[in-house]
């Protein structure tokens, strides 16, 4: 148990009644959780307002209830405390009572639009390598030395991250590579988190069901790299647009990687196919098994941050000759002793799915291209006809389909791609709502020797319809009619 007092330490505080120098059992948001002496947050979601249960939890045993206003009905024995921030306040209470955890290890944040899941996994396997017991939190999976445990959000809530971050420091956990995706910061779930890197990928659009604007969704990742201190390093890819702009008022030390740019870190691709590329970084020669300028970028991010942690050259390009592809990201399928090739991403966003198209078109000599794309129900609207204009200008033949519908019509998430799609593309068309008839279909016009690439949920293996989850992996599925029924 832990002292209220201690845990509202670099709180901003508007009013208190009640005591400070009560212990607490433990921090809890949600209603659903409290147990007696418990400290319960009040926040107020997007579904639900944590404010309505404030008489419940204290029914339950709750001894203090931090909130943005005092409600009318005060219960003797309990301790009310009103502050300024409620999301800000819950991520420095949860860091207070697991004594800032992000302090105790190396901590590096991931932003960007693309690229976060495998720069992550990458500087993961790299400082793995190099003998580090490491730790991953990320869209695939979070890691704890040798612990795996199943993700659900880019970036936690700030109770699960501080827990995690705890039980990495009491695992002797010594670098954490994290994604910082633009909702947590924007919800402040890493406020109070001491970053010893940050890195930036790249920008485009995405997620403008909730940042509605390009340029907040811009300045929202710009103020990661704002919060960083004089101690830390900003890593920040200068090809894109908005590179430079992201460390403008940045204190960190500040280092950009670049494949056209002139930059501190840059890399040359000159040769690639199927199985891999051979590369340049910053003139020294090396081969990778990972394919494409998208993943050529996220390799020199993860190079440029091992090169300020004065790991030697020829160590670090060793090791990056022995990365492994990361599920579910330009993920291959293919039979031996035979041309036919399935690839499994993530991609889900314009930018995404026009680097990985052009990649395949480069790669393809005179194979064709079949693309299997949906767009996620109950999230950006705008960008379903760019992607649909995108794929279907980049491929030879394209299925529409569903991805996770979640409570729109599928149909109508298809109609909204197909509108993008030029007049001179559509006999280029198919639109199945059906993902599996999706993917069987494409396999089936497959002459032979085609590429075949599955978009858009890449590692996932679900698909969400309405209020239902069911099992679905694109994986298995092209694998089952690419492969085993061909």
């Amino acid at each position: 148990m832990m002292l209220l007092k201690d845990i509202l330490y670099k709180v901003n505080i508007n009013s208190v009644i009640g005591s400070t120098s009560i212990k607490i059992n433990k921090i809890e948001f949600d209603s659903r959780k409290i147990l007696e002496n418990d400290l319960f947050v009040a926040i107020k979601g997007n579904n639900v307002d944590g404010n309505k249960f404030i008489s419940q939890v204290i029914k339950k045993g709750a001894k203090v209830i931090l909130c943005q206003q005092i409600p009318e009905d005060i219960k003797k024995g309990v301790t009310y405390v009103k502050v300024k921030d409620i999301r800000e306040t819950l991520s420095l209470v949860c860091s207070n009572y697991y004594d800032n955890p992000s302090k105790k290890l190396k901590l590096v944040g991931i932003t960007g639009t693309n690229g976060k899941t495998t720069t992550s996994n990458l500087m993961f396997q790299l400082f793995n390598l190099f003998n580090y017991k490491v730790g991953l939190i990320s869209t695939n999976k979070i890691i704890i030395g040798d612990k795996k445990i199943e993700s659900s959000h880019t970036t936690p809530d700030p109770l699960t991250l501080n827990k995690v971050l705890n039980e990495m420091v009491e695992s002797k956990v010594e670098f954490c590579f994290m994604e910082v995706s633009s909702h947590a910061i924007k919800q402040k779930r890493i406020s109070g988190l001491n970053f010893k890197a940050g890195v930036f990928t790249n920008l485009s659009h995405d997620h403008l069901d909730y940042h509605k604007t390009f340029s907040e969704y811009r300045d929202i990742k710009k103020f990661f790299f704002d919060s960083l201190d004089t101690n830390s390093l900003a890593i920040v890819n200068i090809d894109d647009n908005n590179g430079n702009y992201m460390v403008q008022n940045c204190r960190a030390r500040i280092y950009k990687y670049a494949l056209k740019s002139n930059a501190d870190y840059s890399l040359k691709i000159f040769e690639k196919d199927f199985d891999g590329m051979k590369m340049k970084i910053n003139g020294s020669e090396v081969w990778t098994s990972l394919i494409g300028n998208f993943n050529a970028y996220n390799i020199l991010a993860t190079y440029s941050l091992a090169k300020n942690f004065d790991f030697k050259e020829e160590e670090i390009l060793n090791n990056v000759s022995r990365f492994k592809t990361v599920e579910g990201r330009f993920e291959k399928i293919s039979k031996n002793k035979s041309n036919k090739i399935g690839i499994v991403d993530y991609a889900h966003s314009p930018d995404s799915i026009q680097n990985i198209l052009q990649t395949l078109n480069d790669l393809k000599q005179k194979s064709l291209l079949i693309t299997v794309l949906g767009c996620g129900g109950d999230r950006d609207a705008e960008k379903r006809p760019l992607m649909g204009k995108i794929a279907a200008s980049l491929s030879d033949r394209v299925v529409f389909t569903s991805d996770n519908p979640r409570f729109e019509d599928p149909k109508l998430i298809i109609e909204q791609m197909e509108a993008g799609v030029e007049k001179k593309d559509l006999y280029k068309v198919s639109s199945i709502v059906d993902r599996k008839k999706a993917i069987k279909f494409a396999c089936e016009i497959n002459s032979g020797n085609d590429v075949i690439l599955v978009a858009g949920k890449g590692h996932e293996k679900y698909q969400i319809n309405g209020k239902n989850k069911i099992d679905f992996d694109d994986k298995k599925i092209l694998e089952e009619f690419l492969i085993n029924n061909n």
